[in-house]
């Protein structure tokens, strides 16, 4: 993809990983909510879902429960230092397990690596005038953080006024795409990409330039597979 959308879209990845931080610390999430992946809420988000005094304490209430909480910690540090399993699920593949309601999507693939290399082509080839609908489409066909991602990437594509104005295209193609060791569902794509601008100098004689991504599959209702995560890393 070209060059701003993708640091669009590593910026809301960032965001993601800010809000998982949030809540390895022990931020409160309640039952049914997930991590918004939008870089533009992330400050929100992060204050929002802080832990806070309780409703009817008192500040002397919680200097006299210190002591005690400390005692406790110091009695079990074992306890109170193990992480949870669905921290070190997150350390291990990156992605907090939450809460989401299922997502309707309007179609899918047969297979994990169909659904991968399909997507991937989708994303890399686009103009300046099809952009904003081609990432609609994507985020029809994704769900959980890939359809977040998609959806932004969309609103901000049509409000760019630069990427309107020079003509921007993106042409790529996907040269590999391989699972990730020890990760079931994840995979890395390999694409080789061309921006270029009808009406601007700034993209002439650029070069096609290797691009990485990271990708994860999830079966949806008919037994299809769509996309969940989708995150540039180059």
């Amino acid at each position: 993809m070209g060059h701003a959308l993708r640091l669009l879209l590593r910026a809301v990845s960032a965001g993601v990983s800010a809000v998982r931080r949030r809540i390895r610390g022990g931020s409160a999430v309640g039952r049914g909510a997930r991590s918004l992946p939008i870089a533009a809420l992330v400050a929100g988000a992060v204050a929002g879902c802080g832990l806070t005094r309780p409703v009817g304490s008192t500040s002397a209430a919680i200097r006299s429960a210190a002591p005690r909480a400390a005692a406790r910690s110091a009695e079990a540090p074992a306890l109170a230092s193990a992480p949870s399993p669905a921290v070190l699920q997150a350390d291990r593949t990156h992605e907090y397990p939450m809460r989401v309601g299922p997502q309707a999507v309007v179609g899918g693939w047969r297979t994990p690596l169909q659904a991968v290399e399909v997507f991937a082509g989708a994303y890399v080839n686009w103009s300046a005038r099809t952009v904003s609908a081609q990432l609609r489409a994507l985020a029809e066909v994704s769900v959980g953080q890939a359809r977040s991602a998609m959806e932004l990437a969309a609103g901000e594509a049509a409000r760019d006024y630069e990427l309107q104005r020079a003509g921007i295209a993106n042409s790529g193609v996907v040269e590999a795409v391989a699972p990730l060791r020890g990760s079931p569902g994840h995979y890395a794509i390999v694409t080789l990409e061309r921006t270029t601008a009808a009406d601007s100098a700034a993209y002439r004689g650029l070069r096609p330039a290797w691009h990485v991504t990271l990708a994860a599959v999830t079966r949806v209702a008919g037994g299809l597979w769509v996309l969940s995560s989708w995150q540039p890393e180059s």
